[in-house]
């Protein structure tokens, strides 16, 4: 008989790559790429493996209860009711906001609304945000200051293989989502292609224009390019006069940075950021690409609005074939920050501070408006506040390893071993399911049903391959089974992802992300479905703004913003700055990709990019052993000469979890308006590790 093929797509990065999958228990699964827009028959290495995590022996298949110290096995019912029995005791003697929950980017959109749900009923705490704060937030606060509206790309991917010229800031696809750079071979032929990095990347390798600014100076570069642009006359003036308000008061401010002047601060010299305005500003199609490098800083939402103003000034967003957007990184950071993880949203990326949307949610929920918590805080402050006064003495996590990925992860470490109770839903014993009171073993991404929203916008439908093992549940029904412990009518919290999905349907309806009229029908009869979909006949919304933005008079907005550089500066003690990322065979906290062998023997270790001239004067040759030290804490890693990074800069991959990790450097600064940490950019010292204390 012919083998079982089902269309799916790959569980890593935002591109959610189309593939197919092939036989199941007994056999093994195989995975083989398929003709979808956004890949177009191409994998990388995390979605060629990604099978074997399916049967890793690391593979959690069985609760687990924290019993003197030590993890043991348990049935169900017995770490449910645990559960059960002590967030009730916290709630009765503590109130509700002593329990929190911390979400993930990469859950299903079913799996983020119910457990956006479940905090703000079964639980009535306001204490719930996700991981995708620590990556794509700042990106949508500028969006939404801009537009009125945050979507990722405002238009399909495959829009880009039309590009003359494209300004990637801050982003380096050729390693993180290497199908995605299939779009931008023409913009590359064409002499087009310019890339913002103070490492000379994959990415940068191929571009014909690399700009290399110190770290935390994107502001100032982004002013620079626009004060040429003006200056040159490349300014599309009918455009700025038509579509949008407040170049006047950018101007004030761009008009004190002037190439030179910025060339002091940045590095990058005045010629090359005029030759970046020309090839933008003569580009017939031309696009600004963001991402984690522009975003990841105390001032990330200025450094991403000062490259959507220099997208405006060229006429840019909401055209066809040109435009601004954000390359989103986790497989649903789109679609889990539109449906109520955060602290201030509610489905349907509404505010949990407007009445009518609160009023129109706890309509669809069964519950009343005044029931509903108010807004809680953001990521790491809802982390840092563990072990403090009043702060949350329980702490359920799903989907994510914080005990990697938070900055100042020493902190983190200890914050939550100050925990009353801890509890997982994990697929592995993560590092921080390692340090749980309970742990439940979830599916993972063949195992299961749901949607997934991609960086450009588009709901996809990631259909079940194989069956998970008999002892292994849903998030989903994680999530139920606590809730119906708690009181909870057991139609309230449904485990059924296509069930989950029509309540999200009724309560994004309406919002900015309505996604009323999608139905797993309609995606499993291949229609490309880009929100908004405000209804069963509407076609979709693959291109935003191209007759107004969402703005009050339908224009869109000029910020004004001001180079002020990072929080922390390089100094005597810690004379250079770090920064860090992703590299191709791994992702995020290294969770999965760590134990699939065929990615990690290829990275088995942290290791520390430094200039061969820096390395030299502090004594390191290629391959030694360096400690890098940062006022948080320090690390030990393996020496890598890269000539293509700047003398003042040293890069660390963030992947490795106990003593490699490079989040024991990192600075938590927050920006005000995101509350997105200052993950790329820190001061430190490097020396030999033989010769430190």
């Amino acid at each position: 008989m012919p083998r079982s093929i089902t269309a799916t797509h790959c569980p890593y990065c935002a591109l959610q790559c189309g593939m197919n999958l092939t036989g199941g228990t007994p056999e093994p699964v195989e995975v083989r790429p398929r003709d979808f827009p956004v890949n177009a028959g191409g994998l990388c290495q995390k979605g060629w493996t990604s099978p074997a995590l399916l049967d890793s022996p690391s593979r959690l298949t069985a609760p687990l209860i924290r019993e003197a110290g030590t993890l043991r096995e348990a049935s169900w019912d017995e770490a449910l009711d645990l559960v059960a029995t002590r967030l009730r005791a916290l709630r009765a003697e503590h109130g509700a906001d002593s329990v929190a929950v911390f979400g993930g980017g990469g859950l299903t959109n079913e799996k983020s609304y119910l457990l956006g749900k479940f905090a703000r009923v079964a639980l009535g705490t306001s204490r719930i945000d996700y991981n995708g704060r620590f990556c794509m937030s700042s990106a949508a606060a500028a969006a939404t200051k801009a537009f009125g509206l945050d979507r990722g790309l405002p238009f399909p991917v495959t829009d880009l293989a039309g590009a003359d010229a494209v300004l990637l800031a801050g982003a380096n696809p050729a390693e993180t989502m290497p199908p995605f750079l299939r779009h931008l071979r023409k913009a590359r032929a064409s002499g087009g292609l310019i890339v913002v990095d103070p490492r000379r990347t994959a990415t940068a390798q191929q571009a014909s224009l690399h700009l290399a600014p110190a770290p935390g100076t994107d502001v100032a570069l982004a002013l620079g390019i626009l004060h040429a642009a003006v200056a040159e006359g490349r300014t599309d003036e009918s455009y700025v006069a038509e579509r949008t308000a407040g170049f006047d008061g950018l101007w004030r401010i761009a008009a004190r940075y002037w190439p030179e002047h910025v060339e002091r601060i940045t590095g990058v010299a005045a010629a090359e950021q005029r030759e970046a305005a020309t090839l933008m500003a003569a580009a017939e199609n031309a696009y600004v690409l963001t991402a984690r490098g522009a975003e990841q800083h105390a001032t990330g939402v200025d450094t991403v609005n000062a490259w959507i103003n220099l997208a405006l000034a060229l006429g840019l967003p909401g055209k066809i074939g040109s435009g601004w957007g954000c390359l989103t990184g986790q497989g649903n950071g789109q679609g889990g920050r539109e449906h109520g993880q955060k602290a201030d949203q509610l489905p349907g990326y509404r505010s949990i501070t407007d009445p009518a949307a609160r009023e129109h949610v706890a309509k669809v929920w069964g519950v009343a408006e005044h029931t509903l918590p108010r807004q809680g805080s953001s990521a790491y402050e809802l982390l840092d506040a563990i072990g403090t006064e009043g702060g949350p003495r329980a702490l359920l996590v799903f989907g994510s390893n914080i005990a990697v990925s938070a900055p100042h992860s020493s902190n983190i470490a200890d914050r939550l071993s100050t925990l009353d109770f801890l509890v997982t839903a994990d697929i592995v014993l993560s590092e921080t399911s390692a340090l749980a009171d309970v742990v439940f073993p979830v599916t993972q991404w063949a195992e299961e049903e749901g949607t997934l929203t991609n960086l450009e916008g588009r709901v996809l439908l990631r259909r079940k391959a194989i069956d998970p093992p008999a002892t292994v549940r849903t998030d989903l029904a994680v999530i139920a089974g606590i809730a119906r412990r708690l009181g909870q009518p057991p139609d309230r919290f449904p485990a059924e992802a296509e069930t989950v999905f029509t309540e999200l349907r009724a309560a994004s309806k309406g919002g900015a992300a309505d996604y009323s009229g999608i139905s797993y029908d309609r995606l499993l009869r291949g229609e490309a479905l880009h929100w908004p979909v405000p209804s069963a006949a509407h076609p979709g919304t693959p291109r935003l703004f191209l007759d107004t933005f969402a703005t009050a008079d339908g224009r869109a907005r000029f910020v004004p913003v001001e180079h002020t550089g990072p929080s922390e500066r390089a100094d005597a003690e810690f004379p250079l700055l770090a920064t860090t990322g992703r590299v191709l065979n791994h992702y995020q906290s290294g969770a999965q990709t760590r134990n699939i062998a065929a990615l990690n023997t290829v990275e088995p270790e942290v290791y520390v990019e430094v200039h061969p001239d820096t390395a030299d004067r502090a004594g390191l040759r290629h391959g030694d052993l360096a400690r890098v030290r940062s006022r948080r804490g320090e690390l030990i890693a393996r020496v890598r000469w890269v000539s293509g990074i700047r003398a003042d800069v040293v890069f660390l991959p963030f992947h490795y979890a106990g003593a490699q990790r490079a989040n024991l450097l990192t600075n938590p600064a927050l920006d005000p308006k995101s509350r997105m940490p200052e993950f790329k950019v820190c001061a430190v010292a490097i020396a030999p590790a033989k010769d430190t204390a």
